[in-house]
């Protein structure tokens, strides 16, 4: 279906770009995200998914995960171009007679018509990517989503910053992909093979090989420079802070979601062989890309940057569960990859808002939030965006009872029962120290003065703006007294809440758990049958998902806003309270408590 929709986009681009509007063809492309996104999900019913489906000769395996994560993809790249279809303000270039691929100057950030079908082209790569079983299928699958990204990062041509960092993009992305060929080369030099199935058979029935564990150690280094993991990080903060903050959404979240789960399916070779190098480079790369992410994020000033290097010691979290490599972890894995990037995706969609509403005169039009500084006091501007905003960088802190938190302990639970203790100490020191530079941000917004050169003030209703306009004599500073208390007493709410919720997100085992596994699935090919999990634990974690979906939802209403009325503050307190009952509730009822089955001594991994 998306290549079907790629096709069409491109005839359609290039007979009637002149005259359609150029936001039509980004709402045409969501529109078939969504329904590729059905599809996707009514094949998850079909028998035969379950055990795989080799496809195209047996380039690529269609299974129950990649169906799945094939879903996730496309309702999350519908969500982004959703992003970016507000981003030029309804602006569009062939209303003007213009060819779509100019730059509507002095009318802010211009959508582009060919912006949807470089994505669609992205969502194809990693679409590919995710159900390859072939060495080839796997390189040109990496090859057509990682040329999208580039185009991508400098569709918009004239700004300078976004030229120079998709030429970086270009080069070291092109190095990565040469380390990739050159390990499938080598492979299939030393094997004959370029078929998953066929290597898995081989590792499995042989001994250790040195030089086909040469070979997928140069492969694994290329992914891991692609996912921006340390030491292979380099590239990642200059372009995602040169480039558009549209298209910086995208390059953030969507390739690195393809990449992470193509690496969770290619380590069957570590599994077959026993291979402790590949364990080893995971757990190396982890612990420098927690060390990286959090430092490095410390002496940023860049609110873009600073993301980058949030984005970096969160996959080093990933790359911590990827190494442990058991059913354990792989669920962790999935739980906090489904997690991370949401939040993540609402971080930029509050910065994007808030770029609508600040007059940055100086700044480019492609960037408008660049500096942290640019946040001053913006809570009592417009207190809905920067409570959304504290929440997310509270949850990417890890602090409960956001999701962010039961990722993260999701991910040491699986670490301390694998042995790796001292991993899990680095990963628990390095949280509690990004948090720093999480409460700066949160501390420039709620805090901070707004300089009085720098007054914003956001965009008001037609409504609004006629009543503004016939009494803006008579306000003086009445309206100031009538908007402190209720913003006073909002912070106030939120702290006692966050502090409460903090002190009962207690640790514990709980009695119902008999097993290591964070999961009530039945294993049919083993001979031991698991006890069914208590789902109670799930629902304190699906609670704080709609949690942070509602406050995602949220962001149109809280650009309009003008002002929050006393009403509107209560509506947002009294969810906040529902919020924290149910956690509450669940808490009684044993949500966070959890043991070893205490007949065993050992972690039966069967």
């Amino acid at each position: 279906m998306v290549l079907f929709g790629v096709l069409t986009m491109i005839l359609a681009i290039a007979l009637f770009s002149l005259r359609i509007p150029a936001i039509y063809f980004n709402r045409i492309t969501i529109i078939l995200l969504l329904f590729s996104a059905l599809l996707s999900y009514n094949s998850l019913y079909i028998d035969l998914i379950g055990s795989g489906v080799g496809v195209f000769g047996g380039l690529f395996q269609v299974t129950t995960i990649t169906q799945s994560i094939d879903v996730f993809i496309y309702l999350l790249g519908a969500l982004v171009l959703l992003l970016s279809s507000k981003a030029g303000g309804a602006q569009t270039l062939s209303s003007n007679g213009l060819n779509s691929t100019l730059v509507n100057k002095g009318k802010g950030l211009s959508v582009l018509a060919e912006y949807p079908l470089i994505a669609l082209f992205s969502v194809l790569g990693m679409s590919s990517l995710i159900s390859s079983s072939d060495l080839v299928s796997m390189f040109l699958s990496i090859e057509l989503q990682s040329f999208a990204v580039y185009i991508l990062a400098t569709i918009y041509r004239e700004s300078e910053s976004a030229t120079a960092a998709g030429l970086k993009y270009f080069l070291l992305g092109s190095l990565s992909s040469a380390l990739i060929l050159l390990g499938s080369s080598l492979l299939y030099g030393f094997t004959g093979l370029t078929s998953f199935e066929g290597l898995y058979m081989l590792c499995s029935t042989t001994t250790a090989n040195t030089a086909i564990e040469i070979s997928v150690l140069l492969i694994m280094v290329g992914l891991l420079f692609k996912v921006s993991a340390a030491p292979f990080h380099n590239w990642a903060p200059d372009v995602y802070d040169g480039v558009p903050t549209v298209v910086t959404t995208w390059l953030t979240t969507m390739p690195k979601i393809a990449f992470l789960v193509f690496i969770l399916e290619f380590q069957g070779f570590t599994q077959l062989a026993n291979w402790s190098s590949w364990t080893y480079l995971l757990l190396i790369s982890s612990l420098l890309s927690l060390l990286v992410g959090t430092i490095g994020g410390l002496a940023q000033y860049r609110i873009k940057r600073l993301l980058t290097y949030s984005t970096i010691s969160h996959v080093g979290f990933l790359l911590l569960a990827l190494a442990i490599n058991n059913e354990e972890s792989v669920e962790s894995f999935l739980f906090y990859l489904i997690q991370y990037s949401l939040t993540n995706i609402n971080v930029f969609f509050i910065l994007v808002a808030f770029g609508y509403l600040l007059q940055t005169k100086g700044l480019s039009i492609y960037s408008p939030i660049q500096y942290i500084n640019q946040l001053k006091g913006q809570f009592k501007v417009n207190p809905l965006l920067g409570l959304s905003l504290a929440i997310c960088l509270f949850s990417m802190a890890g602090i409960p009872p956001l999701v962010g938190f039961f990722g993260k302990q999701m991910v040491l639970y699986a670490a301390t029962h694998n042995g790796n203790f001292f991993l899990a100490f680095v990963a628990i020191l390095v949280s509690v120290v990004s948090a720093a530079y999480y409460l700066r941000v949160i501390k420039v917004i709620h805090f901070d003065p707004t300089p009085a050169s720098e007054m914003v003030s956001p965009m008001p209703s037609l409504a609004q703006s006629a009543e503004l306009s016939s009494s803006d004599s008579n306000k003086g500073s009445d309206m100031g007294a009538a908007q402190i208390r209720p913003v006073l007493a909002g912070e106030l709410a939120t702290s006692i809440l966050l502090v409460v919720n903090q002190l009962l997100a207690v640790n514990k085992p709980y009695s119902e758990k008999v097993s290591p596994y964070e999961c009530g699935l039945d294993d049919k090919r083993s001979t031991t049958r698991r006890q069914k999990f208590s789902v109670q634990f799930y629902l304190v974690a699906i609670l704080f998902i709609v949690f942070d979906l509602e406050v995602l939802f949220l962001f149109p209403f809280a650009v309009s806003l003008y002002e929050i009325s006393t009403m509107g503050f209560w509506i947002v307190i009294l969810f906040l309270i529902i919020l924290t009952i149910g956690f509450v509730y669940e808490w009684s009822k044993g949500a966070l408590k959890f043991t070893k089955d205490p007949t065993t001594s050992k972690i039966n991994l069967n």
